[in-house]
C-alpha cells in the first residue's frame, strides 16, 4: 500500500504529463505484477464499487474522536471530501496500537485480502476493523483506503498517459496495450502478463472472445479548412442521437459493449438472434437508438431501456431498439481496421445485404449523404432535427479505423446548440480538484413571478469565472440544504443543450439533454431571463428532437 500511495501522490501533485508518465513508468519497473495490476486497475478505473459509504465512515469517525458533529461538517465543508477530511483529522485522534496484520502490507493483499472482510464481517465488528486499519496506516495511506471502501477513488492522470507509461516500459504499441485494456479486464497476475507480452505472441482474441476493440473517436471539426477539402474523397453520414455500441459474435457467443466500456449484451436482447446470423468473427461498430421503423425514437425511449438488470417484452415492445451499423471491424475473424473505410464498407455491405428478414428490423446499414459541394453539407447540417439528428458525421474514405480520437479523419459537424437565458439559484461544491470551489449550479426560467428550476450544469465557465462566482456564492448565500446553497437570483447565464423534451420528473414540466454554460450574461438582468413559456415554444418548435 506504501508504494503504491506514493505513486499517487507523484501523479497528484504534478501537472506536467512527462513526470506522471516517468512515475507511472518507474513504478511499472520496480512493482511485481501481482500489485501493478491492481494499480493499473484502479488508475483505469476499471470498478466504482462502494464498500461501504461515506456517511458510516463519517460516523464511525465521530465515534472515536471527541469531534463534534457540527466541527466535523465544518471541516467537510472547507476540504470537500469525506475521505480526506477523515484522513486529516485522524493525525490528531489517538487510536489503537498498530496491528501487525495489517502493516506494510502490499496492495494486492489489500485489495484481494485485507479489504474484502468489510464485506463479510458483522454490522458490530466493522467499526473496530476499519478503525485497525486507519491505525495501521499513515495519513495518505489512510485516505488512499477511504476512497477506495467508498467506491470514489480517482487520480489526476488519463487513460492515455497510463497506456503511454506501460508502452514505454514494455516496448509494446500504444495502440495494442489500449486494445488489450478493453472490455472485462481482471485484475490478475495472468491478465497482467498477457497485458505485456510482446505483439508477436498476442492471442488476445483467442484468450478473451467478448474483449472490443477501443473505440476511434471523430473530432470536432475546423469548418474553415474542411472547406477546402475536395469532398468526393469525404462520406457524410447523420450523427445520431443513440449509444455508440460494437455488436460481437466470437466462439458462439454475443456480446455488445458501449463506449464507456459497459457490457450492456442483457439490455439488448433483441439483437441476439440477429448478430448469431452473422458469420463468426464479427464486430460491427454503430449506433444503438430506439426506432419507428424509419427513424430513430427521441432518446427518452433508449433511456428506459439503460441500466436495467432485467428487460421485459412490455418495455421491449413499447421501447423497440436497433442498431445502426456504419463500420465493420472484424470480418471473418480478421482484424481490418488498417483497411480503409471505403474498402471496410463494401465488406459490411456484403455482409448485411445477405441477411434474410427480420435481420433488418434489428440491424441496417444505413445510407451516406449525397452531396457534392461544402455548402449542400452546410444545408444537411441545418436539417439534421428534422431527422433527429445531432448533425453529421465526415469520414475520409482513406481512413483506417484508428484508437481513441485522432484529428484529420473524422469530423462531427454537430448543429447549433438551443439555448436559453435563465438565472442562476442554487450552487453546490464540486468533486476532486474542484472541492473547495462551488462549481455545480442550477438554473431557473420565469413562470409569472416564480422562478423554476429547469436545468443543471456545471461546465462553460473559465478558471477565472469560476473563482469570481464561487466568492459571490459565499457571501449570497440565502439557505443551506446540506451541500447545496440558496443563492439570492441575481446572475443570468445563457444555457446551451442539445434537446428539449416534456418531463413529468421535473417541476419545469421540461428536462433539457446536456445542459452547459454558453456564457455569462453580465448585460442581462434577472428580468429579462426567459420564461418557461419560451422553453415551451422552443419545445414545440423542435418536437422531432424530444428525448424524456
Amino acid at each position: 500500500m506504501q508504494r503504491f500511495t506514493q505513486l499517487f501522490q507523484a501523479v497528484d501533485s504534478t501537472t506536467s504529463t512527462n513526470e506522471k508518465v516517468a512515475a507511472l513508468q518507474h513504478y511499472f519497473h520496480e512493482e511485481t505484477a501481482a500489485n501493478a495490476v491492481w494499480a493499473l486497475y484502479l488508475f483505469l478505473g476499471k470498478t466504482r464499487r462502494r464498500l461501504i459509504t461515506s456517511r458510516v465512515l463519517r460516523d464511525i469517525f465521530l465515534t472515536i474522536s471527541n469531534i463534534p458533529e457540527w466541527l466535523f461538517e465544518a471541516s467537510y465543508s472547507h476540504v470537500g471530501d469525506s475521505a480526506e477530511t477523515i484522513a486529516l483529522l485522524l493525525r490528531d485522534i489517538a487510536l489503537p496500537v498498530p496491528n501487525p496484520e495489517f502493516q506494510h502490507q502490499p496492495l494486492s493483499t489489500w485489495l484481494e485480502t485485507i479489504i474484502p472482510q468489510v464485506k463479510t464481517c458483522s454490522a458490530e465488528e466493522q467499526p473496530a476493523l476499519i478503525v485497525s486499519w486507519w491505525a495501521s496506516l499513515d495519513g495518505y495511506e489512510v485516505f488512499v483506503l477511504n476512497k477506495i471502501l467508498t467506491g470514489a477513488f480517482r487520480v489526476g492522470v488519463s487513460t492515455k498517459l497510463v497506456v503511454k507509461a506501460l508502452a514505454a516500459e514494455y516496448d509494446i504499441p500504444a495502440d495494442l496495450i489500449t486494445y488489450r485494456l478493453m472490455g472485462d479486464f481482471k485484475p490478475s497476475v495472468e491478465a497482467y502478463e498477457q497485458l505485456t507480452q510482446t505483439p508477436d505472441s498476442d492471442t488476445t482474441t483467442q484468450v478473451v472472445p467478448s474483449r472490443p476493440y477501443p473505440f476511434f473517436l471523430a473530432s470536432q471539426i475546423d469548418v474553415k479548412k474542411f472547406a477546402q477539402e475536395t469532398m468526393d474523397t469525404w462520406q457524410a453520414e447523420w450523427k445520431w442521437d443513440g449509444i455508440r455500441a460494437q455488436l460481437i459474435h466470437r466462439a458462439g457467443q454475443t456480446f455488445i459493449w458501449s463506449r464507456g466500456e459497459d457490457l450492456i449484451t442483457h439490455q439488448f436482447p433483441e439483437f441476439t438472434d440477429p448478430l448469431k446470423q452473422l458469420p463468426e468473427g464479427t464486430v460491427l461498430d454503430g449506433e444503438i437508438v430506439c426506432w419507428d421503423g424509419q427513424q430513430p425514437l427521441d432518446f427518452n425511449h433508449l433511456q428506459k431501456r439503460l441500466g436495467r438488470k432485467r428487460v421485459s417484452a412490455k418495455l421491449m415492445a413499447e421501447n423497440p431498439v436497433h442498431f445502426l451499423a456504419y463500420d465493420l471491424l472484424e470480418n471473418k475473424g480478421q482484424d481490418i481496421r488498417s483497411s480503409p473505410l471505403d474498402q471496410r464498407r463494401q465488406l459490411l455491405i456484403d455482409l448485411l445485404n445477405t441477411r434474410s428478414a427480420p435481420f433488418d428490423v434489428y440491424i441496417s446499414l444505413p445510407q451516406p449523404l449525397a452531396f457534392d459541394t461544402f455548402e449542400q453539407l452546410q444545408e444537411l447540417r441545418a436539417n439534421s432535427r428534422d431527422h433527429r439528428a445531432e448533425g453529421l458525421m465526415l469520414k475520409s474514405l482513406n481512413s483506417p479505423y484508428l484508437v481513441g480520437r485522432k484529428r484529420g479523419y473524422w469530423w462531427k459537424y454537430k448543429v447549433d446548440p438551443m439555448t436559453l437565458d435563465a438565472v442562476l439559484i442554487y450552487a453546490q461544491a464540486g468533486s476532486g480538484k474542484r472541492a473547495n470551489l462551488f462549481t455545480d449550479y442550477t438554473f431557473a426560467l420565469w413562470q409569472g413571478e416564480e422562478l423554476v428550476p429547469f436545468a443543471k450544469a456545471y461546465s462553460g465557465l473559465d478558471n477565472q469565472e469560476i473563482s469570481t462566482l464561487d466568492k459571490w456564492i459565499r457571501r449570497h448565500t440565502r439557505e443551506r440544504f446540506g451541500p447545496v446553497r440558496s443563492v439570492e437570483p441575481t446572475h443570468v447565464f445563457e444555457i446551451g443543450f442539445e434537446g428539449i423534451a416534456q418531463s413529468k420528473r421535473h417541476k419545469s414540466g421540461i428536462s433539457v439533454r446536456f445542459p452547459r454554460i454558453l456564457r455569462w450574461r453580465h448585460d442581462k438582468p434577472i428580468a429579462e431571463a426567459d420564461s418557461l413559456d419560451a422553453a415551451i415554444a422552443l419545445l414545440r418548435a423542435n418536437s422531432a428532437t424530444a428525448f424524456g
